[in-house]
C-alpha cells in the first residue's frame, strides 16, 4: 500500500482571526478568509463575502477589505500555501504528491449559535511548488482567475503552494462535525484509527478521553497523520471527501 498522509489544516475565521465563527448560511458551510493588511488583491467584495463579512464583524471589516484567499478554490481545483514554523512542520513530516488536506475551522449559525469545529473543504496533492522568500508572477498556480497570496510580496524562504484537485462542502453534513455536540469545541469526535496512526502536536495520552474523543490543541494549523497501510483510514477519508463532494450526507465513523 502506498504512502499516504492526512492533513488536518485550520483556516478561516476564528475567534483569534477574524473574531467571529465563519457561518452556516442556508445550510451550507462559508468559511471566510482571515482579513490581510498586504500580500492580498483580493477584497470580500471580490470573493461575494461583502455583506457577510460585515454582518459577522459588526463592520469591523468591510466589503473592501483586504483577505487571505487561501485556499483558493476554483472549478474543482484548490491552491493552497504554507511558510514558516507551520510549513516547517509539514516538510519534516515529509507532505507531498498523494497526500490530501483536510480544511477545517470554526463555523457557526448566523446568529453565532453552536459554534463548532467542521470540515469545510480538500485538496488532493498534485503538485508542490517553491515560490520562495521572493515570488515571481510567475509562481501562480495555473488555472485561477485570481492572484494567489503566497505569489504576491516577500515571504519566508520556505513559501510552497500545494495545489490539485480541490472542493468544498455544499451542506453542513454532520459527518463533517468535529465538534462533539453539546459539547467543548475543541472535544473532537474522531476516527478511533487516528490515535494509533500519530497525530502531531497530539502525542499527550490525556488528550484521548476513554469516550474516544479527542482533546485538540487550541493552536496550530497543520496536524499530519501518516496512514500508510491503514485502511479504514483510506476508507474514511473516501467517505469524507464524498461527503464534501456532496455524494453523501452520511456519518464518517471508523
Amino acid at each position: 500500500m502506498s504512502r499516504m498522509k492526512i492533513v488536518f489544516s485550520r483556516k478561516g475565521f476564528d475567534s483569534a482571526s477574524g473574531g467571529a465563527p465563519s457561518p452556516i448560511i442556508r445550510g451550507r458551510p462559508t468559511s471566510i478568509p482571515i482579513p490581510a493588511h498586504d500580500r492580498s488583491e483580493t477584497t470580500y467584495e471580490d470573493l461575494g463575502l461583502g455583506n457577510v463579512v460585515e454582518r459577522i464583524t459588526g463592520g469591523r471589516l468591510t466589503a473592501a477589505s483586504l483577505c487571505h484567499d487561501d485556499p483558493m478554490f476554483e472549478g474543482c481545483r484548490c491552491a493552497f500555501g504554507q511558510t514558516g514554523a507551520a510549513q516547517g512542520h509539514l516538510a519534516n513530516n515529509d507532505v507531498s504528491v498523494g497526500d490530501v488536506f483536510l480544511f477545517f475551522g470554526l463555523f457557526a449559525g448566523l446568529d453565532g449559535r453552536d459554534p463548532h469545529h467542521r470540515f469545510f473543504g480538500y485538496l488532493e496533492v498534485e503538485d508542490v511548488t517553491s515560490p520562495g522568500s521572493e515570488p515571481a508572477r510567475s509562481s501562480q498556480p495555473q488555472g485561477f482567475s485570481r492572484l494567489h497570496p503566497h505569489t504576491i510580496g516577500t515571504w519566508n524562504a520556505n513559501n510552497t503552494i500545494y495545489t490539485g484537485a480541490g472542493r468544498t462542502a455544499t451542506t453542513a453534513a454532520p459527518g463533517l462535525r468535529l465538534s462533539r455536540p453539546n459539547g467543548p469545541v475543541s472535544h473532537w469526535t474522531v476516527p478511533t484509527w487516528l490515535r494509533d496512526a500519530g497525530f502531531t502536536y497530539h502525542g499527550n495520552p490525556a488528550r484521548w478521553h476513554p469516550d474516544g474523543t479527542l482533546h485538540a490543541v487550541a493552536r496550530g494549523q497543520e496536524f499530519v497523520a501518516d496512514v500508510t497501510g491503514i485502511a479504514e483510514a483510506r476508507a474514511w477519508l473516501r467517505r469524507i471527501l464524498a461527503m464534501i463532494s456532496g455524494e453523501t450526507r452520511g456519518a464518517a465513523d471508523g
